[in-house]
């Protein structure tokens, strides 16, 4: 391409692009700039990105066609999230010509600088290698990683644990400390179960519900305070995450990763305000994430190490991991199933006792479920949990097509989900309301009706259920929205039970300050993508197709945990439910390290 076609194509692109960034439609079918500026603004923001194309676009950008796939991907993902974001579909995309036509641009527009991003950060990852001159905190941080990194982050938490103490109560873990100390909660009605039925239900894990309720009761028994009990909890949990985190910048270290990378890290794991106060908030989702990110670090040593034999330790280790991530979240024996059996493609050395280690904890884990907590007369889980996307895409049907149903095909619906109330209870992002009118005395012919209706449903009006997915998990594929990210508020749903004397400490102050300050992070620019869901799930998508296109095919089982969950947070009931992906936004910082590390690698055979 001749100088002046360079000239016109960078024009163009910065055009375009620049109408991508600064006009969009309204809720009110309005076609509006996003920002309120003027031409003057305008001329620089196309100035800013020409001068960019130019310096860059044609500089060792090589257009790989997977990179090429991604930034279409993303930039089709950004472009219709902005709509569901504002009105529940994807009317602002496709409504009319007009908004298709500018739907196409703004996606041009976007693939552009999203490309261009893509390309130079693969650039700069495999350049630039140099560390940081030595320096007294560097050796200090090098000789104890682990000490210094948990020191550090303890001191950053301790304004969150003293202000919150003694611990952060939402309704999750609220329910499950009524349930250890045998008060009746709607959760045993979500499903049949036992006569004379335990009150503890398996809907929240069982093992996390017993070691929170534990510790409360250790509390009352031994000082009459259920505050003594909660931070009694707080003390585990926060030496969990803690250590974890601060293992993951003495593994850094390991790997060579560089300074810098390892102090970011820290200083993430220190200051942003998710962590701190997660820390301190009972939720099982906390243990969990800590044992997710050694899971995933355990999967890529034995991928590294896959020429040499497993010791048994090593195997004990892994056997306790593996059950525990499947006791402390129900969705925990998912993780393992979609991940570990890759291991056996590329550790045959190994295979006998892969194969122990991924049996064994099953076994247990299916004795567990199918044993031991009938013998205590424990229920389980309704099945209703593992609707949410049919009965999302059955609540917009009758929504927008209910006209059109005949007696039979309400019949069918009204026998599970009560159809009269169907059309009110629909949330376009959380499906507990759908859920919740679940009838759980239904037979197994009548869910049969119910799913031949569902599928004429889907044959008739696939566009329907096609919109109803995705306005339930556009959040976890596009940076446009941050919801239901932070607890700090003070939950009363213990406090309302005579037996409970839990209550915050007279520290309104700090709280106000430090949840603030929380609650405002995601929307600082740039540093509050650190938080943003759909943001990290484009990280681990761009270290997907890296290592594909970098031929690190073996590697590629490294991120299969975190597909793992991401999958799972699409078949959740809640769009954008920050506490579903904390596992994979807290592991993040050690999943770039490890992903630098086989970037850096030098040239293998492919595997």
């Amino acid at each position: 391409m001749n100088k002046y076609l360079k000239f016109i194509f960078l024009i163009l692109i910065s055009i375009i692009t620049t109408f991508s960034l600064i006009v969009n439609i309204d809720i009110n079918y309005i076609i509006v700039n996003k920002v309120n500026t003027n031409m003057f603004a305008y001329a620089l923001i196309f100035y800013l990105l020409f001068k960019l194309y130019s310096k860059y676009y044609f500089k060792g950008n090589k257009n790989h066609p997977l990179y090429i796939f991604l930034s279409i991907l993303l930039s089709i993902f950004i472009t219709i999230g902005y709509s569901y974001n504002k009105v529940n579909s994807w009317d602002l995309c496709f409504s009319n010509l007009t908004f298709f036509t500018i739907t196409i641009i703004k996606i041009i527009g976007y693939f552009f600088i999203i490309n261009l991003i893509i390309n130079k950060l693969e650039i700069f990852i495999k350049t630039n290698k140099k560390d940081i001159n030595n320096n007294k905190i560097k050796k200090l941080f090098d000789d104890k990683p682990f000490k210094i990194s948990l020191i550090i982050i303890l001191i950053c938490w301790l304004p969150y644990i003293i202000s919150f103490f003694p611990a952060i109560l939402s309704p999750d873990p609220s329910f499950q400390i009524k349930q250890f100390f045998g008060i009746e909660t709607k959760y045993m009605d979500y499903a049949l179960g036992y006569e004379n039925a335990s009150t503890i239900t398996n809907h929240h894990p069982v093992l996390h519900t017993v070691i929170l309720g534990g510790c409360v009761k250790i509390g009352h028994i031994l000082f009459n305070s259920t505050n003594i009990g909660l931070f009694l909890y707080s003390i585990i949990q926060i030496a969990i995450l803690s250590s974890v985190l601060a293992f993951t910048i003495k593994y850094m270290k390991k790997l060579n990763t560089p300074y810098y990378i390892r102090l970011v890290s820290l200083l993430i794991y220190s200051l942003v305000p998710a962590f701190g106060l997660y820390s301190i908030s009972a939720v099982k989702d906390v243990i969990f994430s800590s044992l997710v990110i050694l899971y995933m670090i355990m999967i890529y040593d034995l991928i590294k190490n896959r020429d040499e034999k497993l010791c048994i330790k090593n195997c004990l280790s892994f056997i306790i991991l593996i059950t525990l991530i499947m006791l402390m979240r129900n969705n925990g024996i998912y993780l393992i199933i979609m991940s570990f059996p890759f291991l056996f493609l590329i550790n045959k050395k190994n295979i006998l006792k892969l194969l122990i280690i991924f049996i064994l904890p099953i076994i247990i884990y299916k004795s567990y479920t199918n044993i031991l907590l009938p013998h205590f007369k424990i229920n389980q889980g309704s099945v209703r949990e593992m609707l949410s996307i049919p009965f999302q895409q059955t609540a917009r049907y009758v929504k927008e097509n209910k006209a059109n149903l005949d007696k039979d095909e309400i019949k069918a619906i009204d026998k599970i989900l009560d159809i009269e109330t169907l059309t009110n209870r629909y949330k376009p992002e959380i499906s507990d309301p759908v859920k919740n009118s679940f009838n759980k005395y239904s037979t197994k012919k009548e869910l049969k009706d119910y799913f031949k209706v569902w599928f004429k449903g889907l044959t008739k009006r696939p566009d329907i259920y096609i919109q109803a997915t995705l306005n339930n998990i556009y959040g976890y594929l596009t940076p446009n929205t941050s919801n239901w990210y932070v607890y700090y508020k003070y939950d009363k749903r213990l406090s309302e039970e005579e037996i409970f004397n839990y209550k915050y400490n007279r520290l309104s102050i700090p709280r106000k300050i430090l949840s603030s300050f929380a609650v405002s992070f995601p929307y600082i620019p740039l540093i509050g993508l650190i938080v943003n869901i759909g943001f990290n799930v484009w990280v681990y998508m761009f270290m997907f197709i890296s290592l594909l296109k970098n031929k690190k095919y073996k590697y590629l089982i490294t991120i299969t945990p975190m597909i793992s969950l991401f999958l799972v947070c699409l078949a959740s009931p809640v769009n954008t439910y920050f506490r579903y992906a904390m596992p994979y936004i807290f592991a993040l910082p050690i999943m770039l390290s490890i992903y630098l590390n086989i970037i850096n690698e030098r040239s293998e055979n492919n595997e």
